[in-house]
């Protein structure tokens, strides 16, 4: 079987590699569909080569079918389509004991820091798994994952019908974000620097904002009829957009902190403090966001074939990560079956 790896100075590399049975309390899934995200650009720029080990086998945001059940696995049956919540917490330290084991002091998150999902046959705990419906297609399932992601943000912001919250930031997430958040009856706004994202989001029925062409503060409050963003996603990793979300929220808004930052960042704690602000991390998901993700795709609340740009072979698993660094693409899957019968 094949399996695209990550092996240091910005190269993948396609190698072949001989599949184990599962474990006891493990399945073997046949991977379909993975799709690249932001994290998976970071490791491909090697800004997290002080964490991972290489070779590393990568990838999180996956759909497939079952191929094996290890020892002991019950509720599941080879053929079941599925998808995995990439998370594997040790159960023993402060935060997992007080509850929130999503963000485990000890966490490995899969595809990350063990092997992920970009080989033909995967070994997974069954404790990882998460149905998908016959009735999604396995390159919708793939997008699970990420709209789990979403899901958890706009639940951390408290958003309730009627809200207005603008995010900063139109990539992948920062539109699912924006879905979940209408979905969930908020009035919403996008912004957004490169036009032809821009252009993406609105065929999708978002307001988008060109920060450098509209005074945004201005905008949202007039939007806002004077008051100021119930809710502001910061979603871009910019430090303009940290430095400016305080601007946009009005008197006990939140501000909800999505990107992955590289460095600390200034910010208008002199804003937070006048307006008294909310300022809340969101990081990863639990099981509940990965459920409401695969409801929400089921009901055709997240737009996942406009949203795909493109699939690819897993061989064009390298030049796939050129396209998104380049900006070419909203999410690229790769279809991890394609050309492993052939190698066979």
């Amino acid at each position: 079987m094949l399996t695209a790896q990550y092996i240091g100075d910005r190269t993948i590399a396609i190698n072949e590699y001989s599949p184990q049975d599962p474990e006891p309390g493990q399945v073997r899934i046949r991977v379909a569909y993975t799709g690249l995200c932001g994290t998976d650009l970071h490791i491909f720029h090697g800004d997290m080569d002080a964490r991972v080990a290489t070779p590393l086998t990568f990838g999180h945001e996956m759909s497939g079918t079952i191929d094996t059940l290890g020892l002991g696995v019950k509720g599941w049956s080879v053929g079941d389509p599925v998808t995995v919540m990439p998370l594997d917490w040790d159960g023993t330290c402060a935060a997992c004991l007080a509850g929130n084991s999503h963000i485990c002091q000890n966490l490995d998150f899969v595809g990350i820091d063990s092997p992920g999902a970009l080989q033909g046959l995967w070994n997974v705990s069954a404790d990882a798994l998460v149905a998908v419906p016959a009735s999604i297609d396995l390159k919708a399932a793939a997008l699970v994952e990420p709209v789990a992601v979403a899901v958890h943000d706009v639940r951390r912001s408290e958003l309730a019908p009627g809200d207005k919250a603008v995010v900063l930031g139109g990539g992948p997430i920062g539109v699912l974000i924006a879905c979940v958040a209408r979905r969930f009856g908020g009035d919403v706004v996008v912004v957004e620097l490169d036009g032809k994202r821009r252009a993406q989001i609105e065929a999708l029925g978002f307001i988008t904002i060109d920060p450098r062409a509209t005074d945004q503060n201005r905008w949202v409050e007039e939007w806002s009829n004077g008051v100021g963003a119930d809710v502001v996603f910061e979603v871009s990793g910019a430090a303009a957009a940290v430095l400016g979300a305080t601007a946009l929220a009005k008197v006990r808004g939140t501000i909800v902190v999505v990107a992955i930052h590289p460095t600390p960042r200034e910010i208008d704690l002199q804003r937070v403090f006048w307006r008294e602000l909310r300022i809340l991390g969101a990081r990863v998901y639990q099981r509940t966001d990965f459920e409401k993700a695969v409801e929400m795709i089921d009901e055709g609340a997240i737009p996942t074939d406009l949203l795909i740009t493109r699939v690819a072979p897993l061989s064009e698993t390298g030049a796939a990560f050129e396209d998104l660094e380049a900006g070419r693409a909203m999410k690229i899957l790769i279809d991890v079956q394609a050309g492993q019968e052939a190698k066979a």
